[in-house]
């Protein structure tokens, strides 16, 4: 009896080790994980199988387990449309293409074969997958950019980088606003009787050459001479200070950010630029969807990449992303493809950034098998999710970004309208400084008419002429022509 027990004991034993043995193999096979909700399978619940593949930060293995941003998706997914799931990872590591055979590979071609039930993975909508598939609602939207290292694409500093801070408009706004002031400022010292004693015989200080010295003074935020006397002078000598300061502040903050941010503008902003440089191979994933856009573009520069990149298939074209951005960080290699996962590369490789132009606008869609009842239903989970802000909710999760320490806003050169309160301001001072100075003209013309008993206008007339050297040019013209008609 005692042998029986024994023996009893020792089988059940070895079933249970047997048991948890080969649930740790399975567990520990990337190619086929087991995910369920928390009802299981043994519920009753539709069990649905998965094909993904392998892409950061999409679907990642960690511990044996799967994790990622698809991963989270289709958990939400279950929950609200109560299935369970077995995820497998695509076998041929391939996203879906038509091979030269006329099948379908990657996750395409196994839904095709029946292999799995949905597609839940960065797969881009097509219109030649849409054919032979069913995609739901994009859950994620991107399009197709340029990924590239900083160094590789870093301009030298030009001779005259230190006008980058400003744009060309803004500086042609400054040295017509500088020109402009320096001519009020000449204008309103000759009309002003406060700065000289005697206008027929004494020369005004400020000439339009002292003017200018004056206006260059401020800019270096040194007093020159002359200095002004009257009031009308000194509103628009304070005026242009006031200017000067602000402008020199503004530059010295754009210049620091522009020394701080490394390099100037790419060079590199758009696909024509990528055509026209020779320092920099490029290519992108074989058999992927963006593959397939520039061969079916009819945009002359897509058709020049598609043609670069088919005579250089077995160079330029590589297998995986994460292949791509090896490449990309390791040599003089430009990767085209998607640009939210190159959002994602630029975060976690502070070397790497990705070019401003983004083309072909596109989502990335559930995949299922033609008439399957569960796109439908899909779909209008994927919507739910957007609409309360999950989606939002695992896109900051898994975009989070190694670098936001190092990160900073892309620099631009100022432009004009940044600093249109500025001249405005200075306008202003500058019609108040002439109005200033026609008013102190005036006022001494009224007391000068009195004295010597002469209309205002005609004192006034004769004061502005005196003053602005017009009277004797005047009797010259009029001499010069009386003896040339006697």
């Amino acid at each position: 009896m005692d042998k029986g027990l024994h023996f009893m004991f020792c089988v059940i034993t070895t079933t249970l080790l047997l048991r948890e043995s080969s649930q740790a193999g399975e567990k520990n096979d990337p190619e086929i994980l087991a995910g369920t909700d928390s009802r299981g399978p043994e519920e009753g619940l539709p069990t649905l199988t998965v094909t993904t593949i392998l892409e950061d930060p999409y679907v990642m293995v960690r511990s044996a387990e799967l994790e990622g941003y698809c991963i989270d998706l289709l958990k939400a997914l279950a929950a609200m449309l109560h299935f369970s799931y077995r995820v497998k990872v695509v076998g041929d590591g391939q996203y879906g293409a038509v091979s030269s055979s006329g099948n379908w590979t990657g996750m395409v071609g196994e839904i095709l074969r029946r292999e799995a039930d949905i597609a839940v993975a960065p797969l881009t909508v097509t219109s030649a997958r849409e054919e032979v598939v069913s995609f739901t609602t994009p859950f994620l939207q991107t399009g197709i950019g340029i990924l590239l290292r900083k160094d590789t694409v870093a301009q030298e500093m030009s001779f005259f980088h230190f006008l980058a801070p400003f744009s060309k408009e803004t500086w042609t706004g400054l040295l017509f606003a500088y020109v402009l002031t320096c001519f009020c400022l000449f204008l309103v010292a000759r009309l002003s009787p406060c700065e000289w004693n005697e206008p027929k015989n004494e020369e005004n200080h400020f000439t339009f050459l002292n003017s200018l010295w004056f206006g260059a003074g401020a800019l270096a935020l040194q007093g020159v001479t002359p200095r002004p006397k009257a009031l009308s002078v000194r509103v628009v000598a304070a005026v242009w200070w006031l200017f000067t300061i602000a402008l020199l502040a503004a530059y010295i903050a754009n210049f620091t950010a522009l020394l701080s941010s490394g390099s100037e503008q790419l060079p590199i902003q758009t696909f024509e630029d990528l055509v026209k440089q020779r320092n920099l191979e490029f290519g992108t994933l074989e058999g992927s969807s963006t593959f397939y856009f520039f061969k079916n573009s009819k945009n002359p520069i897509h058709q020049m990449i598609y043609e670069y990149m088919d005579k250089r298939r077995d160079h330029v074209l590589v297998k995986t992303y994460q292949e791509a951005v090896q490449r990309v960080m390791e040599s003089n290699y430009a990767f085209i493809g998607e640009s939210i996962s190159q959002d994602l590369a630029a975060a976690r490789h502070c070397n790497l950034i990705r070019a401003p132009e983004v083309i072909g606008a596109r989502g990335f869609g559930i995949a299922t098998p033609q008439a399957s009842p569960w796109t439908k239903k899909l779909s209008i989970a994927v919507l739910k999710l957007r609409e309360s802000g999950d989606l939002d909710y695992l896109r900051n999760k898994w975009w989070e970004t190694s670098c936001l320490h190092k990160s900073r806003d892309r620099w631009s050169p100022l432009q004009p309208q940044a600093l249109g309160g500025l001249f405005l301001t200075l306008a202003i001072g500058l019609a108040l400084g002439v109005i200033a100075a026609v008013v102190e003209l005036s006022n001494k013309s009224r007391h000068a008419a009195g004295h010597m008993k002469k209309s205002c206008c005609s004192v006034f007339t004769e004061e502005m002429c005196t003053r602005l050297r017009i009277k004797d040019n005047t009797r010259q013209s009029q001499e010069t022509s009386g003896r040339a008609n006697a």
